[in-house]
């Protein structure tokens, strides 16, 4: 299997953990705060988890305090595909507020894989750590 094809789908791994644990707390934090206010506390608990599981797995480098400031970068159109299209499903087309995220969450992947390999991978060395 080829390195970037195994990166893939091991990003798409990351990427069903990831939307386990948003959905979860997008569920529980439903319960206390408004739709857009759980899909934001979500969407930054979920994003912290991924930046270790993209380092550690996907991408294979060691995670630095440079990386992870600049990870949010390769969620940040993640983030604007997921919440418009978070509004537009639940507030325009009527869909149910708990399948919503997860259709909007699937909008986004192509564009968040791209980014987060620009963030993390090191041009010069393409890998940090080996499988």
């Amino acid at each position: 299997m080829n390195q970037q094809f195994a990166r893939i789908v091991r990003f798409g791994l990351v990427g069903v953990v990831n939307t386990g644990v948003y959905y979860g707390c997008y569920l529980l934090f439903c319960l206390v705060v408004p739709i857009m206010a759980a899909h934001v506390l979500a969407f930054l608990v979920a994003m912290v988890g991924s930046y270790f599981l993209s380092c550690y797995f996907t991408f294979r480098t060691k995670p630095t305090w440079r990386k992870f400031l600049l990870f949010p970068l390769s969620n940040a159109t993640n983030f604007v595909v997921s919440t418009a299209g978070l509004y537009l499903l639940v507030h325009w087309l009527d869909v149910d507020s708990r399948i919503a995220p997860l259709i909007a969450a699937a909008a986004a992947i192509p564009f968040t894989f791209v980014i987060a390999q620009f963030v993390l991978v090191n041009r010069t060395a393409e890998s940090e750590l080996q499988p």
